[in-house]
């Protein structure tokens, strides 16, 4: 008799709990994991400590190499740093086929990879799940030739609701959120040069030094994930990387062209419509989803919303709880785990 075919993960050990790359990591193991994925590793822990946590990897590995079967279909979330190709060999050897999930490209961004190194790496998995459908094509392009798929936005999962927050119309308050930087978010120092209308609130740990506050710039500190999602204001919150008010530019800026960013997925967790750059990979699913607009510069943000009629601005509130539903659910992933179970 032949055995049931079986969703599997491989769960690890995380750093920290609500850095956006850890945070969805371990969001996506709870969603597989909800749709009946079994763990063929060790339960996820959270440790620091280099050594520790390296062991506590390998030996997850080494549990994975005598639980993995014939039939069993692997959910992989790439990168993983060292065992990738290990993951994806020792499934074949023992008839099983694996899915990548790609959170970060190294060959895009962070340059780390050559391209043609990141195809190779990937090739070993049998089917790909590319952050959107821009990205499967931009590999496509580039020669993979594994089935591959697009996510979308990202799942969110947390314990807090944004229902029944209040907004303003017209809509006079931005809300940006995250770590900052210089090498990501420059741009926020000559943020209020551009946006003189609308008040600009800032949301993180602040590392750079010409940031100061000024008349419609308000500096938060770090809000927990979960706070913010409850009890953060706003009417729109911003998706935006690079040192220029023009583009999103740079390395970080550049990526956007191809990537999910976590944060837009956050911020529609926390109620807030959507304000995205016209050429990122995100800006056609905000506006056929009608969760935000989408903008060639950062100055023409004041113009275009100046445009939203009351009821476009209650519309979109309506969309973006829609979708915020949807992604707490895990229902991004479950749909793209649904598509390529088919091809596995």
């Amino acid at each position: 008799m032949m055995k049931e075919r079986r969703l599997c993960y491989i769960s690890r050990n995380y750093k920290g709990r609500h850095s956006a790359g850890n945070k969805a990591k371990g969001d996506y193991e709870d969603i597989v994991a909800r749709a009946g994925a079994h763990n063929l590793g060790l339960r996820r822990t959270y440790c620091r400590e280099k050594l520790l946590a390296f062991l506590i990897d390998l030996a997850g590995i080494v549990v994975y190499t005598f639980s993995v079967r014939k039939g069993d279909v692997v959910f992989l979330q790439y990168p993983i740093k060292k065992y990738f190709s290990f993951i994806c060999r020792t499934a074949r050897w023992r008839g099983a086929s694996t899915v990548a999930f790609i959170h970060d490209l190294g060959s895009f961004r962070r340059k780390r990879l050559t391209v043609e190194q990141e195809l190779r790496r990937l090739s070993n998995a049998d089917c790909i799940i590319a952050a959107n459908d821009v990205m499967a094509e931009w590999l496509k392009e580039k020669g993979l030739e594994r089935p591959c798929t697009g996510l979308g936005l990202h799942d969110y999962l947390s314990k807090s609701d944004s229902k029944g927050k209040p907004y303003s119309f017209p809509p006079g308050k931005i809300v940006y959120a995250g770590s900052i930087a210089e090498r990501k978010n420059m741009f926020l120092v000559r943020l209020s040069e551009a946006i003189k209308r609308c008040e600009i609130h800032v949301y993180g740990s602040n590392h750079i030094a010409e940031l100061k506050p000024s008349g419609n710039l308000i500096l938060h500190n770090p809000v927990e994930p979960d706070e913010f999602i409850a009890t953060a204001t706003g009417d729109f919150g911003l998706v935006w990387d690079g040192d220029s008010l023009t583009g999103c530019t740079g390395d970080f800026g550049e990526y956007l062209r191809v990537n999910s960013p976590h944060k837009a997925s956050f911020y529609l967790r926390a109620g807030l419509p959507l304000i995205v750059w016209s050429r990122s990979a995100i800006a056609h699913i905000v506006e056929r989803e009608g969760i935000g607009i989408a903008v060639d510069r950062i100055d023409d943000i004041e113009d275009v919303l100046g445009r939203l009629t009351e009821s476009d601005v209650r519309q979109m509130r309506d969309n973006v709880e829609r979708v915020s539903r949807d992604l707490a659910g895990g229902m991004s992933m479950r749909r793209a785990i649904e598509k390529v179970m088919a091809w596995a």
